[in-house]
């Protein structure tokens, strides 16, 4: 095995790469948005140079796909001012601050955001309470996708969580039977949190981006290379990064 931890990094030409050793049979390489962070699945016993020898013959594609994406747009950072912009599933919506005594709230109107807060509460307050709004309300639109979804692929009993994810929009767990969603996806079309969550369930019957992946996530979701591309088009978030 290539060490105890079945883990691994390594810098070439300047670019990080990570890698984790799974019980696979073949060799997964993304660049995953927003920033261009390269991942590698490789098989348990694949060697340390094998990895390094292939990620050198990919090395050209992965240089595009960091400059595609830190060439993609972003997001203005939110400051929660009053006639600021803000997106709901791919509607765009202009805050409006109300002053108030009771427990502050937010109230989705048809083309405005009411943002009912006291007088001098905490901007991180604030964000604590876009977020949990941001979460609930995709809560909502999800629990019915999944449930279609799982249906349709012949699926059961696959839980979803939903948390802030800095590097891909969702991931899925096999061992907990468990999909986890990017909070961003709220801000996104509905047709694009579709997307991701069959792209997610299609991993309980293949690990990796295969032909067999792209196969059954074609028969269930036909249109699913649009809508990856439609989601891969929009802005993402604005985030302060720290190391």
């Amino acid at each position: 095995m290539p060490n105890s931890q079945n883990t691994d990094k390594f810098t070439l030409q300047n670019i990080e790469i990570s890698v984790t050793y799974k019980d696979i049979k073949n060799i997964h390489l993304s660049v995953y948005p927003p920033n261009g962070e390269v991942v590698i699945s490789a098989p348990l016993r694949m060697r340390k140079d094998i990895v390094r020898v292939y990620t050198i013959s990919k090395l050209s594609w992965i240089k595009k796909q960091r400059e595609k994406l830190q060439k993609q747009e972003r997001e203005p950072k939110r400051e929660f001012l009053d006639k600021e912009s803000h997106y709901l599933f791919g509607k765009r919506y202009l805050l409006k601050l109300v002053e108030t005594k009771s427990k502050p709230s937010i109230q989705l109107k048809s083309t405005s955001i009411i943002l009912s807060i006291p007088k001098g509460i905490s901007k991180p307050k604030v964000k604590k309470l876009f977020e949990d709004y941001y979460k609930s309300e995709l809560q909502l639109k999800t629990d019915k996708i999944m449930a279609s979804a799982q249906k349709k692929m012949g699926l059961s009993n696959i839980t979803y969580g939903i948390r802030k994810m800095k590097t891909r929009w969702g991931s899925y767990v096999p061992g907990k039977k468990k999909v986890w969603l990017n909070t961003e996806l709220a801000k996104k079309p509905i047709d694009c949190i579709e997307y991701i969550i069959y792209h997610e369930l299609t991993h309980a019957f293949e690990k990796t981006h295969s032909a067999k992946f792209k196969s059954i996530l074609s028969k269930n979701l036909p249109n699913w290379r649009e809508l990856r591309k439609k989601l891969n088009q929009l802005p993402t978030a604005h985030v302060d990064w720290q190391y």
